[in-house]
């Protein structure tokens, strides 16, 4: 593919990623992901063949991997994990508060509106959330409950956004924060 057409191609998964933070799987109407990126239709169906589904799992993927490389920044440069979820939680919540309140976890949409139907978007959200769990449970390395740590810190993180987002408020960031670093002491 050459350079135009991989410019295509971004423009319509940061669309994607855009209506699905703020509007989830619903608000992503093909219509609109062309109108926002201002690509051609037929641009659409050439690199996204299977559709909707398609388009979506790979911008869940995308967005997955952009967070997922802003936590192994955080964590190369934190020296504590308290510190390292603290970083998580400040990184996420700035995003937040920078949108308006608006775009929270670039998965947790899809996946409370599609994992029951749709096996494809069901597996990229599971495998963004697996990969953010490997990368705790790296950080926790020699700890006895890695595993469980991992999956409690990301289930912490998870509704401590949902709470900011509805509160629009950066208090259940920061209590979440406080409460892991207890956890972890």
């Amino acid at each position: 593919m050459g350079q135009k057409g991989t410019e295509t191609r971004d423009r319509l998964l940061d669309a994607t990623q855009d209506l699905i933070e703020t509007g989830g799987y619903s608000g992503a109407g093909l219509n609109q992901v062309i109108a926002l990126s201002g690509a051609p239709r037929g641009s659409l169906y050439f690199h996204f063949p299977a559709g909707k589904d398609q388009l979506v799992g790979e911008s869940v993927r995308r967005a997955g991997q952009a967070i997922g490389d802003a936590f192994a920044g955080l964590a190369a440069s934190s020296p504590s994990v308290a510190e390292f979820a603290e970083g998580v939680l400040r990184h996420l919540g700035d995003r937040l508060e920078e949108s308006g309140w608006r775009r929270g976890c670039p998965v947790a949409t899809v996946a409370l509106e599609t994992a029951a139907t749709s096996d494809p978007l069901q597996e990229a959200c599971s495998g963004v959330y697996s990969a953010w769990e490997a990368a705790l449970r790296a950080r926790l390395d020699g700890h006895p409950d890695a595993d469980d740590l991992a999956v409690t810190i990301l289930a912490l993180v998870e509704g401590a956004l949902l709470l900011a987002k509805a509160h629009r408020s950066r208090e259940p960031l920061h209590r979440v924060a406080r409460q892991i670093a207890a956890l972890l002491r």
